[in-house]
């Protein structure tokens, strides 16, 4: 491949960005829908801990976040439906716990400095042949599922008890969506760190909202915006030595300003409604 893909490690790290910039983004788009932006983020604390444990306990770092994660995620959702108006405050005590859990548990573990920064921000340029395999095997899960829910998934982001009433599983397709942000959190976290992923599951969707005109267009095209921001992050890092998770991640909040910038001076009405266009699609897509 030319440069700057021309090296071995470069050429993993390609695969696994693409993989997460593709799939990121197609579970980011209901956790926009349903306004829960920031679940990536907290879920990724939760992981963070995973990891620690893991290190400690000498077993996959991988498995242990994803384990973590999933747990954490079912939880949350089980908080989310019964907490009602104090739910943010539950879900926030858990996040905040999670990283907490995760400093004490690396202190322990005697992980380095460089070992706990990989996890927290990301260290795409070291991924190895069977790290590549196992992002690219979740990718596919991630994929499939989203394929297979998402008419359900649009329809509870729409109307949860509009949903319910039209006879969806709601508390099967609430299980699958957290197990699902917590796949998709633990795939990202070599490309682009725990505190970053949010990012990456949320930005190409706003970008994407600004122009798309339809949910399969949004999910499509935040893929695609995912994929590009990871193929020019990774190549302008190189070329500057950069940090690759960050300038990723640097290169979606460009492309979301552009098409920001470009969607109002389009527009003969500046109004802020984009980020509401999703919605308003699928209350059309259902007869609404």
């Amino acid at each position: 491949m030319p440069w700057p893909f021309d090296r071995e490690y470069m050429q993993l790290a390609l695969i696994a960005g693409l993989v997460v910039g593709a799939c990121a983004p197609l579970v980011g788009t209901f956790l926009v829908q349903r306004r829960m932006s920031l679940m990536g983020d907290g879920i990724g604390h939760l992981a963070f801990a995973g990891v620690a444990g893991g290190l400690l306990v000498g077993t996959s770092p991988t498995w242990a976040a994803l384990s973590v994660a999933t747990l954490g995620a079912l939880l949350v959702e089980q908080l989310r439906r019964r907490s009602g108006a104090q739910g943010d405050v539950a879900l926030a005590v858990m996040f905040y716990g999670g990283i907490a859990a995760g400093v004490v548990l690396m202190g322990r573990s005697g992980a380095g400095s460089a070992s706990v920064l990989s996890y927290l921000f990301g260290s795409i340029l070291t991924v190895e042949r069977s790290e590549v395999a196992l992002v690219a095997a979740l990718g596919l899960v991630i994929v499939v599922v989203v394929a297979v829910t998402h008419r359900g998934l649009f329809a509870m982001a729409v109307d949860e008890e509009w949903a319910r009433v039209a006879g969806l599983p709601v508390a099967m397709l609430d299980t699958v969506f957290a197990v699902l942000t917590a796949v998709t959190v633990v795939t990202a976290m070599r490309v682009v760190g725990v505190l970053l992923v949010a990012a990456l599951m949320v930005l190409p969707v706003a970008a994407a909202q600004v122009s798309a005109g339809s949910q399969r267009a949004i999910l499509l095209v935040s893929s695609g915006i995912g994929m590009i921001a990871v193929v020019v992050g990774l190549g302008v890092a190189r070329w500057l030595g950069l940090a690759p998770g960050g300038t990723i991640v640097l290169v979606a909040v460009a492309i979301f300003l552009a098409v920001t910038v470009i969607g109002w001076s389009r527009s003969p009405r500046h109004e802020p409604e984009h980020g509401n266009a999703g919605h308003a699609h699928l209350h059309g897509g259902h007869g609404h």
